[in-house]
């Protein structure tokens, strides 16, 4: 009996790319006839044609299925859909505007084969600018430096995941996620692999650097409690810096007689408490805000159903499920 292989494919206004993804998952299929293969397209709220197309996709060749979410929820959430609704033995991650190379398929299924269950991509090569790259760079050494468990750096979603790691992360049903951090966080036999990035034939990116901003903050929080600990820290250095500048006044006044100049003291101790109590708060709203929406456990993502749909009958009890 055959292997299946489902490749999860997120999409959110990717109608000008939907011709060049059926022509690529085709040839997969084709150039690895020993595997059953299934294409998740999950249309994270699309306001083009993305969905019509991927409807004519499922229509011509039902191992094109897809999930409609309700609205748009990002990938994180997105990817979140996929795995709930893959069926493969195994899951590709690829990105739907083909920028991912379907030529690295064929050597994450090999090492899948000998027994790694995340076989991760490293990108060698990016079409990126310099300064998004060393950005990345220090957000990865900062990451690293504030946790113990190991980072991949230079890999995205874009990677196969077997059947252990996607039900380790179907349990993971927080709704503020961060998938990269989750894939170390879970372990497993890893192996990374080199690829080089594809330009972008049709379409946008949807990430602009305030998205990333956001992207690498909400990595933070999830990862790891460090910047509670160096808000804490800063906490410690400022009383100890108030206490030497205090000795220091006295010492100034009482032995050599020099007057303090008031104002100027009182206005830069102001400002440096008070700057450092407005951070250390931004920190802790970060964590409480993460909280908060945790604590309201509303389903993570609603799903649109339709009569032709030939996926979505056995969806998880964690999700919602909406009728047109």
């Amino acid at each position: 009996m055959k292997k299946k292989i489902t490749i999860l494919l997120p999409a959110y206004n990717e109608a000008s790319s939907m011709q060049l993804l059926h022509d690529k998952m085709l040839e997969v299929a084709g150039e690895n006839p020993g595997y059953d293969w299934e294409f998740l397209l999950v249309n994270d709220g699309s306001t083009d044609n993305t969905l019509e197309c991927i409807k004519e996709l499922h229509a011509s060749d039902p191992r094109f299925s897809y999930v409609d979410l309700s609205r748009n929820y990002g990938k994180e959430i997105a990817m979140m859909a996929g795995f709930d609704y893959a069926t493969g033995d195994a899951v590709i991650i690829m990105d739907s505007d083909m920028q991912h190379p379907v030529s690295s398929i064929p050597e994450m299924l090999r090492y899948w084969e000998e027994g790694y269950q995340d076989v991760y991509a490293q990108r060698k090569t990016s079409k990126e600018s310099w300064l998004k790259k060393k950005t990345s760079q220090l957000y990865y050494k900062l990451l690293q430096n504030t946790t113990r468990i190991p980072i991949q750096q230079n890999s995205g979603d874009f990677r196969l995941l077997d059947r252990v790691c996607v039900n380790a992360l179907r349990n993971m049903r927080e709704t503020q996620r961060n998938t990269k951090g989750m894939y170390c966080w879970i372990g497993f036999r890893k192996k990374g692999i080199q690829y080089d990035q594809l330009e972008r034939a049709h379409g946008t990116t949807k990430w602009n650097y305030w998205n990333l901003f956001n992207l690498a903050l909400d990595g933070l929080t999830a990862y790891t409690t460090s910047p509670l600990r160096i808000a804490s820290i800063m906490g410690i250095v400022c009383s100890l810096i108030g206490f030497v500048y205090l000795i220091y006044i006295l010492v100034n006044t009482l032995i050599y007689g020099d007057p303090v100049a008031g104002y100027p003291t009182m206005m830069v101790t102001i400002l440096f408490i008070g700057g450092v109590q407005l951070l250390s708060l931004g920190i802790i709203g970060e964590y409480l805000g993460r909280v908060f929406n945790e604590s309201k456990h509303r389903p993570p993502y609603f799903v649109n159903t339709y009569n032709d749909r030939q996926i979505g009958d056995d969806a998880p009890a964690a999700t919602g499920k909406q009728s047109n």
